[in-house]
């Protein structure tokens, strides 16, 4: 896979947008860069909780099936 343009319409829209500034710096004073942090960093914390409340269902779900099953045996025709 590769990077860059490879057809003709694209390569002319890399050459027009070459010189054009796409940094904004007007947009970097609106967002509070540590509140973002500190919800990427809730959130992460979250989906780790509920990614490890997940996995204690899982097993308390597997043992309560394990401890409710009932084997027997089958008898087979040869």
């Amino acid at each position: 896979m590769s990077i860059g343009a490879k057809d003709r319409i694209d390569k002319l829209l890399v050459k027009k947008y070459a010189s054009m500034k796409v940094d904004n710096p007007g947009l970097s004073s609106m967002v509070d860069p540590d509140k973002i942090m500190t919800a990427m960093n809730d959130y992460s914390s979250v989906s780790r909780s509920f990614m490890l409340l997940h996995q204690k269902l899982k097993d308390a779900c597997r043992g309560i099936n394990e401890a409710n099953a009932s084997y027997y045996k089958k008898g087979y025709v040869s």
